[in-house]
């Protein structure tokens, strides 16, 4: 019995031909150690009001600190009441 994931081309191999379709696999490609964040509403800051800037801040914060790049409604809600919102 073969195995067809055993007998698979190693992906360093099959790289020039996935060169000549105009994909770059960056994978293989040394970072220089800055890892930049990957952000759900990355640039929205400008133009909200106040309070809106306060809830986007919290919430890039929150995601900071969680590694998390993006949010579901329970972690949303965290955020709010841990801004002083109370139903």
């Amino acid at each position: 019995m073969s195995n067809s994931l055993l007998e698979a081309e190693p992906i360093a191999a099959s790289a020039p031909a996935m060169a000549e379709t105009g994909f770059i696999d960056r994978r293989r490609e040394k970072q220089d150690g800055v890892v930049r964040e990957r952000r759900q509403f990355t640039n929205s800051h400008d133009g909200l009001t106040d309070e809106a800037g306060e809830l986007a801040r919290a919430i890039d914060s929150y995601k900071a600190r969680h590694r998390r790049r993006f949010i579901n409604y329970e972690e949303m809600l965290a955020v709010v009441k841990s801004l002083g919102y109370t139903r």
